[in-house]
C-alpha cells in the first residue's frame, strides 16, 4: 500500500481529491461558522433548526443552490459569464498546492512557492472583473471597476510586506520559511521576525491587506449590499452564485494559510514540543482558524467604511509604511549588532 501511495500519479490524484474536499467543507461550515459567530455577535441564534445547532445547515444550503434553475440573462457575454466562475475558484485551489500543512504534507514542494501562491492569487481580481463586465448590470459594471481599484491599492502594501520576510528569511521555499522558525514562540528569533520590532508592523498590514483582498468587511466594496446589490455577482444565480461564495472563503483560508507560514511558524509547536506529523498539522490548522475566527470577528464588529476612506488607507498610509519598514529592515539587516 504505501508503495502504491509512493507513485506519482497517484499521490497528485489523492491530493487533487484532498484539496477539493477540503475546499468544500471549509465553503461549507465556515459559512455556519460566520452565521453563527454572527448571531452571538448580534445576540441571537442564528441557524439552529437543521440538525442540532444547526449542523446540517450547509447540506441544506447546497441542496436549495443545486435544485435551483442557472439562468443567463439576457444582453450577457456568455462565454465571460460561464468563465469567470471557474475562473474565481481555480486561484485558490492552485494555491494550496503549495502551502506545507505539516512536516512532509504538502502537494508539491516548490522553491518559489511564495511566488507561485501571490502570482495565482493575482488572478482573482481578474476573474471578479469579468463577471462584473459579462453580466451587463450597471451594479455589477461599478462594482468591477471598484475591484480593480481596490485590487491595485492593496497589492501594492502586501507585497511589499512579503517582500520585507524575504529579505529576512532569504527564501521563497514556503517549507524552508516554517523550518526557520523551529523551536518554540520565544524561539522564533532564529528567523528574526519578533526580534525585528517591525515585523509585528508588517503582520498589521498585511492582515488588513488580506481583508481588502478576499473583498471582506469593514473594505467589502465589490459586493456592498446597501449600495451595489450584491455587486459583480449580481447576475449570478444557483450555482453560480455558490461557486464565487465557495471561492471568497477559499481565499480567506488561502491568506491566512499564509499569515500562519509566514508570521506564526506554520506547523512548528509554539511551545517547542508536539510539533511533528499529526500534531503539526493539528497546529497549522489551530493557527489557521485563529485567524480566520479573527476575520469572521472583523466583519461583524467593524462599520463597512467609504470607497475613498479605503484607497486613502492604502496609498496614504499602508504603502508608505510598507515602504518604511522594508528599508529600515535593509538596514537593521546591515547592522548585526542591531539586528
Amino acid at each position: 500500500m504505501t508503495t502504491f501511495l509512493s507513485l506519482e500519479p497517484v499521490r497528485i490524484l489523492v491530493y487533487v481529491i484532498g484539496v477539493l474536499a477540503f475546499v468544500g467543507l471549509n465553503a461549507a461550515y465556515l459559512v455556519l461558522a460566520e452565521r453563527k459567530g454572527a448571531g452571538y455577535i448580534q445576540r441571537r441564534p442564528g441557524p439552529n433548526e437543521a440538525g442540532w445547532g444547526g449542523i446540517f445547515q450547509p447540506f441544506a444550503d447546497v441542496l436549495k443552490l443545486f435544485s435551483k434553475q442557472v439562468m443567463m440573462p439576457p444582453g450577457t457575454d456568455g462565454l465571460l459569464y460561464r468563465l469567470a466562475p471557474l475562473m474565481v475558484l481555480m486561484p485558490p485551489l492552485m494555491c494550496l498546492v503549495a502551502i506545507p500543512f505539516g512536516d512532509g504534507v504538502v502537494a508539491r514542494k516548490l522553491d518559489v512557492g511564495l511566488l507561485f501562491v501571490f502570482a495565482f492569487g493575482s488572478i482573482n481580481v481578474m476573474a471578479l472583473m469579468l463577471s462584473g463586465w459579462a453580466s451587463r448590470n450597471k451594479y455589477s459594471i461599478m462594482s468591477a471597476a471598484r475591484v480593480v481599484s481596490q485590487n491595485v491599492a492593496y497589492e501594492i502594501p502586501m507585497l511589499l510586506v512579503v517582500v520585507t520576510v524575504l529579505m529576512v528569511t532569504g527564501t521563497l521555499n514556503l517549507d524552508e520559511i516554517v523550518q526557520q522558525q523551529a523551536g518554540g514562540f520565544w524561539r522564533w528569533n532564529v528567523l528574526k521576525l519578533w526580534v525585528n520590532p517591525l515585523m509585528p508592523v508588517t503582520f498589521v498590514i498585511y492582515f488588513i491587506c488580506m481583508l481588502a483582498e478576499t473583498n471582506r468587511a469593514p473594505f467589502d466594496m465589490a459586493e456592498a449590499e446597501s449600495e451595489l446589490v450584491a455587486g459583480a455577482f449580481t447576475e449570478y444565480g444557483g450555482m453560480g452564485f455558490g461557486v464565487f461564495f465557495m471561492a471568497e472563503y477559499a481565499n480567506i483560508v488561502v491568506g491566512a494559510s499564509i499569515a500562519t507560514v509566514l508570521f506564526f511558524g506554520g506547523y512548528q509547536s509554539p511551545i517547542g514540543i508536539l510539533s511533528g506529523g499529526v500534531w503539526g498539522v493539528a497546529w497549522f490548522l489551530l493557527k489557521t482558524y485563529a485567524l480566520i475566527f479573527t476575520v469572521i470577528w472583523v466583519r461583524w464588529t467593524f462599520p463597512r467604511t467609504q470607497f475613498y476612506n479605503l484607497l486613502n488607507l492604502s496609498w496614504k498610509i499602508l504603502i508608505p509604511v510598507s515602504l518604511a519598514t522594508l528599508m529600515l529592515t535593509g538596514v537593521m539587516m546591515k547592522l548585526p549588532l542591531l539586528f
